[in-house]
């Protein structure tokens, strides 16, 4: 997959600005209920970001917004320079923003894993040699070619989910939003997908935006944003973010497992950094507060 982005890196991708949006009850279209409370986040080229939030949160209705599937009730979405308002930029918008929802099966619209990561492209009126092209490097970069011929509905999870990021890949986004993309997985499923989100930014410098319950996914991130109650409340690097323990919990948030063990030996009277976010900067942290060699 070609990096073919002619924007310079660390320019905004995604602008929001004063963001709101609501939801009617279907059994009382009169009641309305607050979702986004003025949302402001700009996120960069470039950039790996996570939007953590408890359920109800705001996140996935957040989401909908940066690739028009929603449009804000008052504010403004801004995607490389284009309003998500204007209904002459969705299709440009779309293009630029790839979408991976949460479950691959509400995604997979082909008898055939090749004709599917081709329906997107097919539809922006690509060329067929180039649709090819696509498709294969699209495939390739989830790892699976192999697998081009096959029936989707044989596959497992993991394996429906990169199917569903070659999709996405195939419309050669700028930015891939990925809604809870490991939340249906096993173990094995979650870490396959994960290592393919982190080549998409270190390989092809794709922006990526993560939304996810699983705290572990994020520590290789730039920025974490926070939502609660349809609003960001704490901006910050992953060290920053889960160093605010006690805050996360009020969230009815979780850390990581690292994090979780340092916090807990701190309360029972250790003096530990709770920015040690992988297991060998937790295991070199409490070996030098216990004065031992490693």
């Amino acid at each position: 997959m070609q990096n073919t982005f002619a924007a310079p890196i660390n320019s905004p991708i995604i602008s929001a600005s004063k963001v709101t949006h609501t939801y009617a009850s279907p059994e009382e279209p009169e009641n309305t209920a607050m979702a986004l409370r003025g949302v402001d986040l700009e996120i960069r080229r470039g950039e790996f970001v996570a939007i953590l939030g408890h359920n109800g949160s705001g996140k996935s209705t957040l989401a909908r917004h940066f690739n028009a599937l929603l449009k804000p009730a008052s504010g403004t979405i801004i995607i490389d320079g284009l309003d998500t308002e204007n209904d002459d930029n969705v299709l440009d918008i779309r293009s630029r923003i790839g979408m991976v929802f949460q479950n691959p099966d509400n995604q997979i619209v082909a008898n055939v894993v090749e004709e599917d990561v081709a329906f997107a492209p097919e539809n922006l009126g690509v060329e067929p040699s180039e649709i090819r092209r696509r498709v294969d490097e699209a495939l390739k970069t989830v790892g699976m070619y192999d697998y081009r011929e096959h029936a989707p509905h044989l596959l497992s999870g993991g394996q429906k989910q990169r199917i569903a990021i070659a999709g996405a890949l195939a419309m050669l986004p700028q930015c891939i939003v990925l809604d809870e993309p490991t939340a249906m997985l096993d173990p094995r499923g979650r870490e396959d997908v994960i290592a393919i989100i982190g080549r998409l930014r270190n390989e092809f410098g794709v922006t990526v935006v993560l939304i996810t319950h699983h705290m572990e996914e994020t520590v290789d991130c730039d920025r974490i944003f926070v939502m609660s109650d349809g609003e960001i409340v704490k901006v910050g690097t992953p060290r920053e973010i889960y160093s605010e323990v006690r805050l996360l919990r009020e969230l009815g948030l979780d850390v990581p497992d690292t994090v979780e063990l340092l916090f807990e030996l701190n309360e029972a009277g250790f003096n530990l950094p709770l920015d040690a976010l992988s297991v060998d900067a937790a295991a070199d942290a409490i070996a030098a507060e216990l004065g031992v060699a490693r």
